[in-house]
């Protein structure tokens, strides 16, 4: 089973662009979309949900008043200030360390799971889809990821399927780090402006950290020939080869606005060189 993963060192690159072009064209997949805190893959898939739940990926600390004895310990020695003068535990600061349990002498205070977000699993008109959404401030993104991932590789077990397109989340953190390990390949895409660049630089040193074959993709390549000459430039001094170079094309938001991908429209400059990239990325055996 192949694991093909978009990336980026920074947002708005247009990789969730290009991994739903690979969407369209690429036949017998399963879909994962692994940026948990702002998944949007689904955009363009017309999803429909066939199963869904909820993803317990942390704990908070609940006291038991009855058996409290209001000595005041676990106040003491809560270092996030979530426990008040009147021993209340607020559930938004509360980091489920254990502290305030191990320093309970009446044993009144229990870590307990808390909803950190949930998973989906839909039908799209390009094929099943494993998703998810984290709960806004919880920290647990990484073994969100993971799930995603366990979800997508099951469906493509029971429909044997060999190959799974994941959409990571732009950066270098956990959600991407929980997306790129033990993939096949992956796809880096950025954009001629300075932070892209640099970001560029960062995502592939953790890339080639997990020794993945990656390939590097250069969207609206035409808005600065400088520096996407500066990007050609790097990969090739980094032996990083370029499937392409996608130029800047207004139709790509309205298409998306629409729900429909840039190759699905044939009119369309950067969905013509979407395709192409499609085919020299098959081409490469991946």
């Amino acid at each position: 089973m192949k694991e093909i993963v978009f990336l980026s060192g920074k947002g708005g690159t247009g990789k969730t662009s290009l991994a739903g072009a690979f969407a369209v064209l690429m036949k017998e997949k399963v879909l994962a979309d692994a940026d948990v805190d702002a998944a949007n893959l689904h955009l363009l898939l017309d999803p429909t949900t066939e199963e869904e739940g909820a993803f317990q990926g942390s704990k908070e600390a609940v006291r038991d008043a009855d058996r409290c004895t209001a000595c005041g310990r676990c106040r003491e020695v809560c270092r996030f200030h979530a426990i008040d003068a009147e021993l209340r535990i607020d559930p938004f600061l509360c980091e489920g360390c254990g502290a305030c349990v191990t320093a309970c002498p009446a044993d009144a205070i229990d870590l307990s799971p808390r909803s950190s977000g949930r998973w989906t699993v839909s039908h799209t008109r390009w094929g099943p889809l494993a998703s998810a959404e984290l709960i806004p401030g919880e920290e647990t993104s990484g073994r969100l990821v993971t799930l995603v991932r366990d979800k997508a590789r099951t469906l493509a077990q029971d429909a044997k399927l060999e190959r799974i397109l994941i959409d990571g989340s732009p950066g270098i953190g956990c959600p991407v780090i929980a997306s790129v390990t033990g993939a096949s390949a992956v796809v880096l895409v950025t954009e001629p402006s300075v932070s892209a660049l640099h970001d560029l630089e960062r995502i592939l040193e953790v890339v080639r950290h997990f020794r993945i074959p990656a390939y590097l993709v250069v969207n609206k390549a035409d808005l600065s020939p400088a520096l996407t000459h500066r990007a050609t430039a790097f990969a090739n001094a980094h032996d990083l080869p370029i499937l392409g170079r996608i130029p800047y094309d207004p139709a790509v938001p309205r298409l998306m606005i629409a729900g429909r991908s840039a190759v699905e429209d044939a009119d369309s400059p950067a969905g013509r060189e979407m395709r192409a990239i499609f085919s020299r990325f098959l081409g490469r055996g991946s």
